[in-house]
């Protein structure tokens, strides 16, 4: 099996204390449903600093802000693109980039 990186772009923010409860356990339900396949659940991550090659720093998040990640194992590329289809942040918007993590 290899390992994936989901690296994840945008998504709203839920705006209640109901909505936040409703995203939690569509989470929890994507990632119970993967079961051991979830190496990582991750976290979300706040907005990121981009240092080029002159040494000089972007703080802007470049032009598709990642908003979180996970490391999932797959057997192959479709297997972790399917997994992908069902991650909660596309139902608020948001994308899923999905990786093949190497080791070294």
């Amino acid at each position: 099996m290899a390992k994936y990186l989901f690296v994840y772009h945008g998504g709203s923010h839920p705006e209640t204390e109901e909505e936040v409860k409703q995203v939690m356990d569509d989470w929890g339900a994507w990632f119970g449903g993967m079961g051991a396949a979830v190496i990582d659940g991750g976290n979300p991550v706040g907005m990121s600093t981009t240092v080029h090659p002159d040494g000089s720093t972007t703080a802007d998040g470049g032009s598709n802000p990642a908003s979180g990640y996970s490391l999932i194992e797959a057997s192959d590329d479709a297997d972790a693109v399917g997994k992908a289809k069902g991650c909660p942040i596309l139902k608020a918007g948001g994308s899923v980039e999905v990786a093949e993590a190497h080791d070294m």
